[in-house]
């Protein structure tokens, strides 16, 4: 009967330890920080004209952009069209809060559909920024000679907002 004593506090003696272990090291891990999650998808749909001379499509910019609930984040899959009367090739870039511009890489190319050049620009990616991002402006600037080798540009702009702030 001793003998079933001894080990039955034993037991409880190792159960407690145990217990106390358990919960020592869920307090002293370090909590991972949970995952923002993505809003809906945005559409981006901005096209360039020429405003002399003959009607031209110089740029369209198409796709989606998204904000993460953090309000750290956003990602884009966007689609830069080359329009047929346009020369050079158009360029756009990103704005951050109206002060921090990013010029996406380009991630692949793909054939034109009808109206633009030979290839369609494709650029897909994701930026964090070190503050909240509150909104974020696409700009696309465009080219073409009129009259002769005068060279014109143009660029438009489109702002997309925060919907987390």
């Amino acid at each position: 009967m001793r003998l079933e004593l001894k080990r039955s506090k034993v037991r409880r003696v190792v159960s407690s330890v145990a217990i106390a272990i358990a919960t020592l090291a869920a307090i002293l891990m370090p909590v991972t920080p949970a995952h923002a999650a993505y809003g809906p998808d945005q559409t981006v749909s901005l096209t360039v004209n020429s405003n002399s001379g003959p009607s031209l499509t110089l740029a369209q910019l198409t796709g989606t952009l998204a904000f993460d609930n953090g309000n750290t984040k956003f990602r884009y899959a966007l689609r830069l069209c080359w329009g047929s009367g346009a020369y050079p090739m158009p360029n756009f870039h990103i704005s951050i809060n109206g002060n921090t511009a990013l010029y996406p890489t380009l991630t692949s190319t793909t054939t034109a559909p009808s109206g633009c050049q030979v290839s369609l620009f494709l650029y897909d990616g994701e930026y964090t920024h070190s503050t909240t991002v509150a909104n974020v402006t696409l700009y696309v600037t465009g080219g073409w000679f009129y009259p002769g080798n005068t060279y014109n540009s143009r660029t438009k702009s489109v702002t997309y907002d925060n919907p987390y702030n």
